[in-house]
């Protein structure tokens, strides 16, 4: 949520301000603005709604400079709109701020009464006044950043500017992303990888804690007490072109398409063909800690967790080992219990999951041995695990993930077979044999997606005045219809519901009549003959009935209005390909209702805030 990116350098400063804005779209915002230093001063430009008017703006009224910092602002204290948008002022002070300052009324009730005024409703704008104030005292603005902080409780990260330091940028973080860019004679920060690609592939991820100072020629960066502090560069070997559209309308139809691509690049390296294994040592755990492990509990949240709920049935059927999947806002909401033993997976795209990363936090402090399956190398969560398993789907812009779900659901699978091969408690033939199939696993994707597009838009354009939809499955197929749905609901804003197929009669059902449409999920698998069963319940109350289905499935397409089918698959593997018609199909019924497919309304592509 919320985008922040900074430039020092000798280049103009508006356009690369304005297109590190653009790339951090996918985010989510409402307002956006600049702050750049002139020759006058801080120059600021601020737009509520989206980028373009912002950009129409600088147009209208130019700035010119050389160091400013931008942002994209989702509302969170104080109403979208042009006071409320950042960068906000204080004296010759300008401040960009991601987060939530929790102290916030605290904080506005001693500014009030400093005789500052308040121009916002904003918690930002408070943290402009303290750094102002700190000046005031004589302090300079490293210093006076520094005392901010330690007065600050909740998550940031800040950049500031000031007349005062014409050369320099500085920024700050705590439970929020940022990272900087290293150029040649130019240096740059920003909340997400994708601002910075055009420009630099050299990377620092800063850490909670930390305080840079960035100019043209160089980085400093410091810890609370005032400490110069390393921190390692990353190259970063994402291209630019990974960000693009490529010709596709949209991210998210670019992204679904892109799966094939990113599950080869996550596997890639990690099958151990001959011996028909995982290399393991990439996932970080000794074979001593592995034998160890009495219980494995996933958290997560949204998508994360629909790939853990599958993650579950994994560990249990490869491993042999009890396995749990948790809401991690809701794990961290109450005392869990945390036994020897534990091994903790904690899944997250973006690896900056506020919630996430504080129930992390919470089960290691108990004692729980934290794995982290992250797609962004270096990010809060991988840093804070023992051990991280990264995945490797490239950069994911549309709002509603989708191939960083499916290469979730291959480290999981292959932390689950490497635990189970450890373990002892799957055979060698049948290890091999999934080692195999995972091999195959993109070229069956790429067959899946192109036998789908075609129905699963004509099923769209049936379906997108539809009030609901109901997703059911069973076993591996029931986090499918989770995600299925949530898929739906969030690019076209339709109510749509995934259950686990046992539960029809337990209330869903009463929603059955001849306006709901219907998808049951039943590959080949022994949960098959128990669905079909339900599938004839839906049909029986004249629900239209769509199902995904394994390719040749003829007793199926008897029943049903359509069949989006898969090739045959181990049934372990069953959910690689039943989510990709259904992710095509919630693609193509937003863009029929003409909805902001990679912007849907309200939501942000990485929740940084509670």
């Amino acid at each position: 949520m919320c985008g922040i990116v900074g430039y020092v350098g000798e280049s103009p400063i508006s356009p690369i301000l304005l297109d590190g804005l653009r790339r951090l779209e996918y985010r989510g915002y409402d307002s956006a603005g600049l702050a750049v230093l002139t020759d006058e001063g801080v120059a600021i430009r601020r737009a509520a709604g989206k980028l373009r008017t912002l950009e129409e703006l600088v147009e209208r009224e130019p700035i010119e400079g050389n160091v400013g910092i931008g942002h994209t602002r989702w509302a969170t204290h104080g109403r979208p709109s042009e006071e409320n948008a950042h960068p906000h002022v204080s004296g010759d002070v300008a401040v960009v701020h991601n987060g939530i300052i929790e102290n916030h009324t605290e904080l506005r009730r001693e500014v009030r009464e400093s005789g500052l005024e308040l121009r916002s409703e904003t918690d930002t704008e408070l943290v402009a006044h303290l750094i102002a104030l700190e000046l005031a005292k004589g302090c300079d603005l490293r210093e006076a950043l520094l005392r901010t902080l330690g007065r600050l409780k909740g998550s940031y990260a800040i950049a500031a500017i000031s007349p005062r330091v014409p050369g320099k940028i500085f920024v700050a973080r705590a439970n929020s992303p940022l990272v900087l860019g290293l150029g040649d004679g130019e240096n740059y920060c920003a909340s997400d990888v994708p601002a910075l690609l055009p420009y630099t592939r050299e990377m620092i991820f800063l850490e909670d804690g930390d305080l840079a100072v960035v100019e043209a020629e160089r980085v400093s960066i410091f810890n609370l007490r005032g400490e110069e502090v390393e921190r390692t560069l990353r190259r970063i070997d994402w291209s630019p072109s990974m960000a693009e559209k490529a010709g596709y309308k949209h991210f998210m139809l670019k992204e679904i398409f892109e799966q094939p691509r990113a599950l080869e690049d996550t596997l890639r390296g990690r099958l151990n063909r001959a011996e028909g294994k995982i290399f393991g040592d990439e996932i970080g755990l000794s074979d001593e800690t592995i034998r160890g492990i009495n219980r494995v509990l996933f958290l997560a949240c949204g998508t994360s967790l629909h790939a853990s709920i599958a993650g579950r049935y994994w560990v249990e059927a490869l491993a042999k080992i009890p396995a749990q999947a948790e809401l991690a806002s809701e794990f961290r909401g109450r005392d869990p219990i945390i036994l020897p033993g534990d091994l903790v997976v904690v899944v997250s795209q973006s690896g900056e999951t506020i919630d996430t990363l504080l129930a992390a936090r919470l089960a290691k402090e108990k004692g729980a041995t934290i794995v982290a399956i992250a797609n962004v190398i270096d990010s809060a969560i991988p840093r804070l695990a023992d051990a991280a398993f990264y995945t490797h789907a490239g950069p994911e812009i549309g709002v509603a993930s989708t191939k960083c779900f499916t290469a979730q659901l291959a480290n999981i699978f292959m932390l689950a077979l490497h635990l189970g091969n450890v373990r002892g408690a799957i055979s060698p033939e049948r290890s091999a044999a999934f080692v195999e199939a995972l091999a195959k696993l993109p070229q069956k994707m790429h067959e899946t997606l192109l036998a789908s597009r075609q129905l699963a838009s004509s099923l769209a354009k049936r379906t997108r005045d539809a009030q609901d939809v109901l997703f059911l499955g069973r076993g591996l197929s029931f986090p499918i219809a989770l995600e299925a749905a949530l898929k739906l609901k969030e690019v076209s804003y339709i109510h749509a519901e995934g259950y686990a197929a046992g539960e029809l009669k337990h209330g869903p059902m009463a929603l059955l009549d001849e306006l709901l449409p219907v998808f049951v999920i039943l590959p080949r698998d022994e949960q098959r003959e128990r669905t079909l069963s339900n599938l004839e319940e839906v049909k029986a109350r004249d629900a239209r009935v769509v199902a995904v289905a394994t390719r040749g499935d003829e007793e199926t397409l008897e029943k049903v209005e359509d069949l989006l089918d898969i090739p045959e698959v181990e049934p372990e593997l069953s959910p690689f390909l039943t989510i990709l018609p259904l992710q095509l199909f919630a693609y193509y019924v937003a863009d029929f209702k003409g909805t902001d497919v990679d912007q849907p309304r309200n939501l942000a592509k990485t929740v940084t805030v509670e």
